[in-house]
Parts: C-alpha cells; structure tokens; sequence
C-alpha cells in the first residue's frame, strides 16, 4: 500500500501544479496579428483593443489579452 502512494504521489504532485504563463501585452498580440494577415494579402482592416465588457454581439473577437482583461477585434474596411 505504501508502495503505491510513493508512485502515486509524484504524479498527483505533477496533476496540480499549474504553469505561470505571462499574459501578453494587447499592444503585442495586436502587432503579431496583423504581421500574420499581412504576409496572407489581408488588407483593409483594422484590429482595436476593446475591453471585455464592451464587446457587442456581431463584433469578430480574435484575440484575448492583458490577462483575459480585453479581447481583440477583427472589422474588415
């Protein structure tokens, strides 16, 4: 019995921690973005940092940021 807690143990160790990633700048994740739809041939559209409570329906949300503080939004011109 006590043979299989040692085995056990690591792995429930191992289950419960959790990886500290650092949340990514808007102003970052933005850039990155609009390089990718830029090297793709997008063209006429604008990426604006919105926080979370004014996002509208029909807003094309791609991206979160600053923690899950606010989201990016997608409008094609």
């Amino acid at each position: 019995m006590i043979a299989v807690l040692r085995a056990i143990s690591p792995l429930a160790l191992l289950a419960t921690v959790t990886l500290h990633v650092p949340a990514k700048s808007c102003d970052d994740l933005k850039k990155e973005i609009a390089e990718k739809l830029e090297a793709k041939g997008v063209k006429n559209y604008t990426i604006d940092i919105v926080a979370n409570g004014d996002v509208k329906d029909g807003m094309k949300v791609i991206g979160s940021c600053d923690g899950g503080t606010k989201k990016l939004v997608y409008t094609r011109k």
